[in-house]
């Protein structure tokens, strides 16, 4: 396992995500209105999303790309099986 450039703005995508969720939490528990809840849990939804496609494509820029170039014919449709597999994560 690497770290690469991209991990620490995920982590600060995902703390965000975190400190979102918990205010929705505290919402719901308080009886706050729907539209703002949902308005939330739709910012914690995003941050996901976007640590989670930043993530994926950190993978295909610098895993696979630098490993597909280095190995030989048998090693790429391993690296192509990786590729199908981690895209359906898009």
């Amino acid at each position: 396992m690497s770290t690469h450039t991209t991990h620490p703005e995920i982590i600060r995508r995902l703390k965000r995500a975190h400190g979102h969720l918990q205010s929705v939490i505290k919402m719901l528990e308080d009886g706050r209105g729907c539209l703002e809840t949902t308005q939330q849990l739709h910012a914690v939804e995003r941050a996901i999303t976007n640590a989670k496609n930043t993530l994926v494509h950190d993978h295909i820029d610098h895993c696979f790309d630098e490993r597909f170039f280095e190995k030989g014919a048998v090693e790429a449709r391993v690296l192509m099986e990786e590729f199908k597999a981690i895209t359906k994560y898009l």
